[in-house]
């Protein structure tokens, strides 16, 4: 039998504290948060459970502050069944925080460059790219170098990298 010295002093599994445990669930919840702010379509993109997702466009539809608020501690309680590893790694990307995807938009502005400076590069897109349409991107490139030599807003250089950008999306 064991005495009470020997309780005091059990060397066994420490369990995460009380305030460990509420700080983990209130990051669950803000990642739901950040969940509910997403498009339809960028939600879509993210691999999780039904009810989950479910949870989360009853979010979004929702503009009373005291509904929408038991709904976030819902959406908070369905997150503890769920691994948040992978929910993080999508939202990173979405936000353009993550390493991958910050190498992949610096990829396609120094592919847009070349681009403007020659348009042989649509070769190398179309070779790359077989879908891509490149009587669109020629038309934005001539755009883009119009507008900037007139001066004018860099209108046709972001749609040019928005339509590389879904390019490379689809390939």
């Amino acid at each position: 039998m064991k005495n009470l010295e020997d309780l005091e002093y059990d060397d066994g599994p420490e369990r995460p504290s009380k305030s460990q445990k509420k700080r983990d669930m209130h990051a669950l919840q803000e990642m739901g948060a950040e969940l509910v702010e997403l498009s339809a379509e960028r939600l879509a993109r993210i691999d999780m459970p039904d009810d989950l997702r479910e949870a989360l466009r009853e979010a979004q539809r929702l503009t009373k502050h005291e509904a929408r608020r038991r709904q976030m501690q819902y959406i908070g309680r369905l997150m503890r069944d769920v691994d948040p590893a992978p929910l993080r790694e999508a939202l990173d990307v979405v936000k353009g925080a993550s390493a991958i995807e910050n190498a992949r938009q610096h990829r396609l502005e120094r592919l847009r460059e070349r681009l403007l400076e020659d348009e042989a590069v649509l070769t190398e897109i179309g070779s790359v790219h077989p879908g891509a349409d490149l009587t669109r991107l020629r038309q934005l490139r001539r755009n883009a170098l119009k507008d900037r030599e007139e001066g004018r807003p860099p209108r046709a250089f972001r749609e040019l990298f928005r339509l590389m950008r879904e390019i490379d999306d689809e390939g």
